[in-house]
């Protein structure tokens, strides 16, 4: 027995790691296929050609292993208000992606761990210890040597990152709950949905056209954020939270990689003191939560 839960906290650790892996793929292949078509608009047309593909790869995983649920995909709540916040996340995030080096938004990104301590502390007026708080503001330090303010050399898109960060944790507090695999890849399907309708929506606004060279990697990304998607999926199944959350710092490592294959981005000396001020920091606090019986 004890075996086999060790086995599951593995896999679960494991496919945190794939999703991390494959998030940062599907986001790197978007800023490619935008830079080649050249136009920052073109965007939103990127994101929508790719999540119409996306909701379709979802319907069919969602057939494959359950029968599909109409009423389930269009009258949840809950899904409805994830996706909300999913399309408030995926705006800032992939307009900063278009501004910032890949590892430089993982970065900021990260501070999601600092941001629910000090949010629940100063909002939910939750007991928060001298210890939290002070890898709170060491954290935040980390984010002001990232930054730099007395050298905004990406002006002031280093927001973005943040503000995803902000909401992509209401997000997963939302989704909190759910662990039917059906039921969690219903809910990734709405928020696919609402994500592509927006940038849909924005993308009538503006004028692009689309090479064939430039399907072929949206493809790619549809592909990958799917799998991202399904592995997010197994990692819920099989481990806890308070096991699996931190290895998602291992974007920021995947992010530099990436960023130099793809972009020949090299971060800067402040990003990568930045990232591990950031990382540890984040690091602790998961672990000093998980302690306190905060997550599980």
């Amino acid at each position: 027995m004890k075996s086999s839960f060790k086995n599951n906290n593995y896999k679960g650790i494991l496919y945190m790691l794939f999703a991390s892996l494959f998030f940062a793929i599907n986001d790197a292949f978007v800023k490619y296929a935008v830079k080649l078509i050249g136009n920052d608009s073109s965007l939103y047309d990127v994101v929508f050609v790719r999540g119409f593909i996306v909701c379709i790869l979802i319907i069919i995983l969602i057939i494959f292993f359950g029968k599909i649920n109409i009423r389930n995909l269009f009258n949840d709540k809950r899904a409805y208000t994830r996706g909300f916040f999913e399309v408030l996340t995926a705006f800032a995030f992939l307009i900063s992606l278009m501004f910032i080096p890949m590892a430089y938004v993982y970065t900021l990104l990260n501070t999601t761990p600092l941001i629910i301590t000090a949010a629940a502390a100063i909002f939910l007026k939750e007991r928060v210890g001298v210890r939290r708080w002070s890898a709170v503001i060491i954290g935040f330090i980390g984010v002001l040597i990232v930054v730099n303010p007395g050298d905004l050399k990406f002006d002031y898109f280093f927001i973005l990152p943040i503000l995803s960060a902000v909401f992509l944790t209401v997000r997963d507090l939302v989704t909190k709950g759910y662990k039917d695999k059906s039921k969690s890849l219903e809910i990734i399907f709405v928020t696919s949905f609402l994500v592509t309708i927006s940038f849909g929506i924005v993308a009538c606004f503006y004028e692009t056209n689309l090479s064939l060279e430039v399907l072929l990697y949206i493809i790619i990304s549809s592909v990958t954020l799917t799998i991202a998607y399904f592995f997010s999926v197994l990692t819920i199944l099989y481990a806890p939270l308070s096991l699996t959350s931190s290895t998602r710092y291992s974007v920021i490592v995947f992010g530099i990689i990436l960023g130099y294959i793809f972009f020949s981005e090299i971060p800067s000396i402040n990003t990568i003191i930045g990232a591990v001020i950031i990382s540890l920091s984040g690091l602790f606090v998961i672990q000093r939560q998980k302690k306190l019986g905060k997550i599980n």
